[in-house]
């Protein structure tokens, strides 16, 4: 059975999950959010998912919400992007915690003031200060990649395609690989895994289609 994950191209969290989805093998399709037209506040959306926000993954009659227990389930059936061993799975867990409040969501909303609000609206001492939590958040990761292919064990996990959901968009928002040499190499290195793709090759929705 085709699983189906309502998603848009924009979103890092719905990359996330997509990515997973992509690289498992499982038998999926996204089904288009679009998000910046309200449709994930209409009351139909409410009916999949109460919190209004996407991805949302629907297998037959099961419904997963937020994209790290979507990874869990993707782990759960196919085995891979977990840990060899109890610790392995107990740090992938830390980091996509970590991610999830340190990384993805001050990333994501730099990006939405950056990009995709409107010019005069853009608050300019939020992005200052946002920029510098995520400065610090950027040391953390490239420090720890330094002498690592990947963030735990020795191949890709959850813990991977968690921090990197908002690293390869190329709107601008604070962040230059080139800044962060261990960051950009083991993004590189990400890319080099089969079956890997750019989100706006692997969802629909970009900016190019709302321009």
């Amino acid at each position: 059975m085709t699983m189906h994950l309502h998603c848009f191209g924009e979103s890092g969290n719905s990359y996330k999950a997509a990515l997973a989805l992509e690289l498992s093998g499982l038998d999926w399709e996204p089904v288009w959010v679009d998000f910046f037209n309200g449709a994930a506040r209409t009351p139909e959306y409410a009916a999949l998912n109460p919190m209004g926000e996407a991805p949302v993954l629907v297998d037959g009659d099961t419904r997963i919400t937020q994209s790290g227990v979507i990874q869990s389930y993707i782990t759960e059936k196919t085995g891979k992007f977990g840990g060899t061993t109890p610790e392995e799975n107990r740090e992938i867990l830390r980091w996509v915690l970590w991610d999830n409040h340190k990384l993805s969501s001050q990333a994501g909303m730099l990006r939405f003031l950056m990009n995709f609000l409107a010019p005069e609206k853009r608050p300019e001492q939020v992005i200052a200060f946002t920029q510098g939590r995520l400065k610090a958040a950027y040391t953390v990761l490239d420090t720890h990649l330094t002498s690592r292919d990947f963030i735990v064990g020795r191949n890709v996990t959850n813990a991977d395609l968690s921090c990197c959901g908002y690293l390869y968009y190329p709107e601008p928002f604070g962040f230059d690989r080139a800044d962060w040499p261990n960051i950009d190499r083991w993004l590189d290195r990400l890319a080099d895994t089969p079956g890997w793709k750019h989100p706006y090759d692997l969802m629909p929705g970009s900016p190019a289609d709302r321009a």
